[in-house]
């Protein structure tokens, strides 16, 4: 009996080499969504069959959970958060660069891009400073630095030309550095004396004419100056000084002299307007005030310099008078002591003795007060700005040239300068940090004399797109026309470069 059941179950039982039975399948759409394991589940009843045997090892399950959604609890996202927000040290994204790695890669660059590590394919033309150390997030400098950028103000740039735009016949014109022979008024006319005589030229239709003759043999006029024009003077009379020791004042619509004030005891070189009040300066080293409205016209005697008076100029706000001279000394007087009845003064409010050559060019800020401007001559070369209420010299410049004359720019921070021996160039400055902004060269001779055009009929930017050059060819005399153009407006405010022939032999 045992013999016979066990030869039933071998017969029951299926071959070693036969195929496992087969697997009971659900419908496509549900094999594709539920299947997750190949095992199979089998019946409580039914005997677990071992797998076919494989060469690769089991792999282990470790918990990683989805492909997509990483296991959080296996994160330290405190030294994440710290990572990320401490920043870069070195400003090339390694925090722990050693100092091998850095030296490497430098001399790796220079191999592959020239000795430039900056030559990136895909870069930014200016990259953000490195975070400071209280930064929390170094994003945030690159968030600054783009809203900064937007506050700066744009840079604009204008086109200063180099050859004169017109060129006027000046014969006669003294080769005098201590002479101030031209002026412009706010009618866009130019006053130029050559000689014994005094001519205007009309900039904005061409005319010329003749003003006055001095009388006498050797007679010739030493300085010229507009008055500064009130409501309704449009222009009108002008101050001449003469080498006979006399000043006089003329109507320029009539063509006629109107009075003739004397005081002097040698040539007037030098004049200023302050209102009604005119100021001059002569080789007899004294300042003499003149009130053009009453009869007694002299009204104070300035006494501070040792020799030649060549430069006088009024602030802008009238309290204040800056003389120069050829003792190298700079005297600042105050208005107050200006003008007593016959008074004498021989004290200036301050006496600055820095230059080291005489100080013709003078020149009041116009946008910000007590801030003068002077120039010295061969031997001293320099610019040098003043604090006019201490006496204080804020700046120096060495513009290697003799300084003939200096204009401020009434609208831009910027100072002009024409100059003599030995470079004869002007120059546009930027002030304070005194930066060329132009070079205006190419004379062979000095440029003695400058005069601002102070044209209020067209307003616009200073020193402006028609040019400041103005220079003299022989006895030529070059200078911006101040008419308008369909592309720019025309200078406001320009500056007049002049060079003579030695016709009369005096030179500083």
């Amino acid at each position: 009996l045992l013999s016979r059941r066990c030869e039933r179950e071998s017969a029951a039982r299926p071959p070693a080499c036969a195929e496992p039975p087969a697997r009971s399948h659900m419908s496509s759409a549900s094999s594709s969504s539920f299947f997750i394991d190949p095992v199979v589940a089998h019946s409580p009843r039914q005997k677990k069959r071992q797998a076919p045997r494989s060469d690769t090892p089991p792999t282990e399950s470790r918990g990683l959970g989805d492909r997509f959604v990483p296991q959080r609890s296996a994160m330290d996202l405190d030294v994440s958060n710290f990572e990320l927000t401490r920043g870069s040290r070195d400003g090339h994204g390694g925090v722990n660069a050693s100092p091998a790695k850095e030296e490497y890669k430098k001399v790796l660059a220079a191999k592959l891009f020239g000795g430039s590590a900056t030559n990136k394919v895909l870069s930014f033309n200016a990259k953000p400073p490195p975070p400071r150390e209280d930064h929390q997030s170094s994003l945030r400098v690159l968030f600054t630095r783009n809203r900064d950028a937007g506050l700066l103000p744009k840079k604009y740039s204008r086109h200063i030309p180099q050859a004169p735009e017109r060129i006027l016949d000046a014969p006669e014109l003294l080769d005098d550095y201590y002479l101030n022979l031209l002026d412009w008024n706010e009618r866009n006319v130019l006053a130029v004396a050559l000689g014994d005589s005094i001519y205007l030229w009309n900039a904005s239709d061409g005319s010329i004419q003749q003003l006055m003759q001095t009388s006498g043999d050797n007679s010739h006029v030493t300085s010229l100056a507009w008055v500064q024009d009130g409501p309704g003077g449009e222009g009108r009379y002008m101050a001449v000084g003469t080498s006979d020791h006399t000043v006089q004042i003329w109507d320029v619509q009539r063509l006629k002299q109107v009075r003739s004030m004397h005081g002097h005891r040698a040539r007037v070189s030098s004049l200023s307007w302050n209102g009604p009040l005119l100021s001059s300066g002569g080789r007899d080293s004294v300042v003499m005030q003149h009130d053009v409205r009453v009869a007694d016209h002299k009204v104070g005697t300035l006494r501070g310099h040792a020799q030649e008076v060549c430069g006088l100029k009024w602030s802008p706000s009238g309290t204040q008078l800056a003389s120069g001279g050829n003792d190298n000394i700079l005297n600042l007087w105050d208005d107050r002591y200006t003008s007593s009845a016959n008074g004498v003064c021989d004290q200036p409010l301050l006496r600055l003795e820095q230059h080291r050559a005489a100080v013709k060019a003078l020149a009041w800020c116009p946008w910000q007060r007590h801030l003068l401007a002077s120039g010295g001559g061969t031997a001293d070369r320099m610019i040098r700005f003043w604090n006019s209420s201490t006496g204080a010299c804020l700046n120096a410049v060495d513009t290697h040239s003799q300084v003939c004359a200096l204009q401020w720019a009434k609208h831009d921070r910027e100072l002009v300068s024409s100059h003599g021996y030995s470079q004869n160039q002007i120059v546009v400055w930027r002030y304070s940090s005194m930066a060329k902004v132009a070079t205006l060269s190419g004379h062979t001779m000095r440029a003695p004399l400058s005069a601002p055009a102070r044209h209020t009929a067209q307003r616009g930017p200073a020193l402006d797109a028609r040019g400041l050059r103005a220079g003299v060819c022989s006895t030529s005399l070059s200078l911006p026309t101040g008419r308008q153009s369909s592309l720019a407006p025309a200078a406001t405010r320009a500056l007049l470069r002049v060079k003579a022939s030695p016709l009369h032999g005096a030179s500083a």
